[in-house]
């Protein structure tokens, strides 16, 4: 039995471990009471971010990679901004963000926390899942011109509702598993009224959208970089008033190119060799072989 171990081993030429990123699906934003009175929904939260170096594989084994969607803006002011959806590789699975509040609610918990909408009352963000992001911002009762909170990004929360404007995204941060360096998993903007003069917060950066502010609907999170969704306002259905989807996430996984190439992939992934690496990107669901 030893015997027939070693001559498989002796054979394979693939890697025995590898560096990965794997970023989940941002979250869509909240949305605001139609009825006004300075209810702007919360920006949602980014996708979860894991990456390290080191993970163990084996040769002839089908990996499992699963992009996370983007969770869907709020449709109503009785929902909340959708979380957004879980990505994998293997056994690293990152949590998709937390949805952005709707009119007077807190945020949503997940990869990164939701920002809180405003309200009656205090409000606060969702919470983030340990090591993987960020919590949502907070948000005080509400007042004319009040906002909506941001969404929490890899890096930092999300910025608690300001007046006249919503609160920023909180940022992502930066990967150079790629070859270059990209920033993923940014939160998404909280909302704002929208009087001439109000402005929604900025998305974080790494894919956060822009919250809603005057005469503007919310932006969505960039798609493959895990953004959360900017918030949407209190105005009802008029143009200027809507909340965002988050965007999709990513898989990226890499090992040294004195190793072989894998065997088999699915999902269409992006294979390139640069700076002494094999490297494979997903922004589709799939598998490697090696």
């Amino acid at each position: 039995m030893l015997g027939i171990i070693a001559s498989s081993m002796k054979g394979y030429s693939g890697p025995t471990a590898v560096e990965y990123l794997v970023v989940a699906g941002g979250a869509g934003g909240g949305k605001g009471d139609p009825s006004g009175g300075g209810y702007s929904g919360g920006g949602g939260g980014a996708g979860g971010f894991l990456t390290a170096t080191g993970l163990t594989v084996a040769g002839g084994v089908s990996y499992t990679v699963t992009i996370g969607g983007g969770g869907a803006a709020a449709a109503s002011t009785a929902v909340d901004g959708t979380n957004g959806n879980d990505s994998v590789f293997f056994s690293i699975t990152s949590t998709g963000g937390g949805g952005g509040a709707s009119t007077n609610r807190n945020g949503v918990a997940g990869g990164s926390g939701g920002g809180a909408a405003a309200g009656s009352a205090n409000k606060t963000g969702g919470s983030a899942t340990s090591g993987q992001g960020s919590a949502g911002g907070a948000s005080a009762t509400a007042t004319s011109g009040g906002g909506g909170a941001g969404g929490g990004g890899k890096s930092a929360a999300g910025s608690n509702k300001a007046t006249n404007k919503g609160g920023a995204g909180g940022n992502g941060l930066a990967s150079s598993i790629t070859g270059s360096s990209v920033t993923y998993a940014g939160g998404g903007g909280g909302a704002t009224d929208d009087n001439v003069g109000d402005f929604g917060g900025t998305g974080g950066t790494g894919g956060g959208g822009r919250g809603q502010g005057a005469g503007e609907n919310g932006v969505a999170g960039t798609a493959n970089t895990g953004g959360g969704g900017g918030g949407g306002s209190a105005i009802g259905n008029a143009p200027g008033s809507q909340p965002a989807a988050g965007g999709s996430g990513i898989v990226v996984i890499r090992y040294a190119d004195s190793f072989a190439l894998a065997t088999s992939t699915t999902g269409s992934p992006t294979v390139t060799t640069s700076g002494g690496y094999r490297i494979y990107k997903w922004t589709a669901s799939g598998s490697v072989t090696f």
